[in-house]
Order: C-alpha cells, then sequence, then structure tokens
C-alpha cells in the first residue's frame, strides 16, 4: 500500500470531549484516525508513527462511545474492520520489532478500555479482527509472529473466560515454535529412492522450506511460479537457493504418483518417522506452508504468504 495513500487515510476527525459518554441520539463517527506529525516527512518514519499510534484514538479511555452489535465504540463495525485491514498493511510495511511490538501495545490498550468499561465490545471485536487477519491460514496478512504477543495475552487475562485460555494457551504454544530469527527445528526426511536427508544437511545460502500435497492446487501454482522462473533456476544451479518440499501425511501412493510434477532439481521428500505432524515440530496448520531460511538455518520467513515470497525472490533477483 502507498505510504501516501496511508498517511493521507490516517487524519484525526473525531471530536470529543474528556470524560463524557455519547449516548443520546448518537450518530456512527468515523473511525478517528491518527495523523502523521507534519514533521515526519519519511517513509520509515511515517510508518514507524502509524505502527505506535494507529489506535490511540479509537481506544482513549477518556471518553466512551455506544456500543452494540453494529457499533463499536461509536464506530461501524464494518469500518473498525476496514481500519484493521489497513492497520495490517502498515504491519506489513514495518520492521519485523515495531510490528511485534505495535500488537503487544493494541492488546494492552484494549485491555485497559475492557477494564474501563466492561460493557464496551471493543475487547471482543478486536481480538476476532486480530485472529482473522494474522492467524487465519485464508489471510495474505498472517504472521503468526506478530499474533504471538496477542494470543499469549489472551491466554493470561482476566477478561478471557477460564474455558477458553488452554486453546489461547496452545496456540501461543504453536506460534512460539520456529520464530523469525530463531534457528529452524531440524528433521530427517526420506527422497523417492528411500535416501535419507536432514534439514541441517543441506547446504545453500538460502532454502525455502515448502510443506506441500499432492494434488493441491495452491501448492502447484507454487510449483509452476518457482519452476518456471530462469532466476530460480540459476541460483539452484549455483548454490544460492535449495527448495525442500516436503511431504508429511502418510498416503505414501499419491505422493509418489506426483513425483512428476516436482521438479528434479529440488529436494522431494516424505517425513519417514511421522516426527514433523506428531511432534508438532512445526506449526502445519494448512497446505501449503512456506518458510524461508538462511545459510544457518534461521528462520526468515514463517508460514509466509506466497507473494511475500515471491516479492522477496523478485528483490534477491534484482541485486
Amino acid at each position: 500500500m502507498n505510504i501516501r495513500f496511508i498517511t493521507a487515510l490516517c487524519v484525526i476527525v473525531s471530536v470529543v470531549s474528556c470524560g463524557q459518554r455519547h449516548d443520546d441520539a448518537f450518530q456512527p463517527r468515523p473511525f478517528p484516525n491518527v495523523a502523521v506529525p507534519v514533521m515526519i516527512t519519511g517513509k520509515e518514519e511515517s510508518v514507524s508513527f502509524l505502527a505506535e499510534h494507529f489506535w490511540d484514538e479509537f481506544t482513549d479511555t477518556s471518553v466512551v462511545f455506544p456500543s452494540d452489535s453494529v457499533l463499536v465504540n461509536g464506530v461501524r463495525k464494518t469500518d473498525v474492520e476496514q481500519a484493521y485491514a489497513n492497520y495490517a498493511a502498515v504491519l506489513g510495511m514495518a520492521s519485523f520489532d515495531e510490528a511485534v511490538r505495535s500488537v503487544g501495545l493494541l492488546f494492552d490498550r484494549i485491555s485497559a478500555m475492557e477494564s474501563k468499561d466492561t460493557s464496551s465490545n471493543v475487547f471482543e471485536t478486536l481480538t476476532v479482527f486480530t485472529q482473522r487477519y494474522l492467524y487465519d491460514p485464508n489471510s495474505p496478512y498472517r504472521n503468526e509472529d506478530l499474533y504471538y504477543p496477542f494470543v499469549k495475552g489472551l491466554s493470561e487475562s482476566s477478561f478471557v473466560p477460564d474455558e477458553m485460555k488452554p486453546a489461547y494457551g496452545y496456540d501461543a504454544r504453536m506460534c512460539a515454535l520456529n520464530r523469525i530469527g530463531t534457528k529452524a527445528a531440524d528433521f530427517s526426511f526420506c527422497d523417492k529412492d528411500g535416501r535419507r536427508y536432514s534439514l541441517y544437511g543441506i547446504k545453500a545460502e538460502y532454502i525455502i522450506l515448502f510443506f506441500s500435497n499432492p494434488g493441491c492446487t495452491a501448492c502447484k501454482e507454487i510449483i509452476d511460479v518457482l519452476d518456471s522462473d530462469p532466476a530460480v533456476a540459476d541460483m539452484i544451479r549455483t548454490g544460492k537457493l535449495a527448495v525442500l518440499n516436503i511431504y508429511i501425511d502418510s498416503d505414501l501412493t499419491e505422493w509418489y504418483k506426483y513425483m512428476p510434477v516436482y521438479p528434479d532439481s529440488w529436494y522431494n521428500g516424505y517425513d519417514p518417522d511421522a516426527v514433523i505432524r506428531t511432534d508438532v515440530l512445526y506449526n502445519v496448520r494448512a497446505i501449503p506452508s512456506l518458510y524461508l531460511l538462511d545459510r544457518d538455518k534461521t528462520v526468515l520467513m514463517k508460514d509466509a504468504p506466497q507473494e511475500v515470497l515471491f516479492r522477496w525472490l523478485d528483490s534477491l533477483e534484482n541485486l
């Protein structure tokens, strides 16, 4: 998303009075976007400011607006969701550390609102939107490492019913696996001829770890894009890039049938000991799932949307 568009979007248009409750003959208010100060002119500084302050006005506890099935703190729920989509785009442009801090701050702010007014539906609504945008496998903005501080907060929050905390706790533990900046879990795999390899035995500057299934349409699209790119083929040939295509289910008959689809220049294997799923070495919630590792097997991307990985490959090709 163009930063000029976001900056233009984020203009304060709300008029509120400190400590006042707006109930009588209330008309829905627009989402109170936060303006980037005029002295901030650089793209990176603007994104940093928005990541830190995006929700300031909306979660201001000094004023309470009506909440019901349609309104969330005085704003139509559909407008709040659009604002969340804009926020997710900001997170995608911010640095990783800034984005993580921003989501943690969001959780703290909605918790403060819930503490101030338990009749507010801000906590519940933004919990739903955070899960939808940052954790749903179908979301183009999904990022388990960004969801982690939020879901960890849910697992410990006094505002969450006790019966729901174990589920949030489980999600938090899954999000904590193979986090960006940590070493990926090693595992063994076998190729079609029964030869055994390990993830850590692969030598390349970068490794695309690709969890796929035979017959998966989205997997085939990824295979076609990568296999048809001459620059990717060249990077594989020179050892700059390796692609490890792993099957973690048990129907090897279908996997062998699909073998002609897989490029010969890739590492194509299956998990002979079923440890990836049974020991939950990786949180593979949906197929396909893409990871990017460096030469030391440090995680650079985790369950990345394919468009994000393709953009990274484009940038690498242009270096």
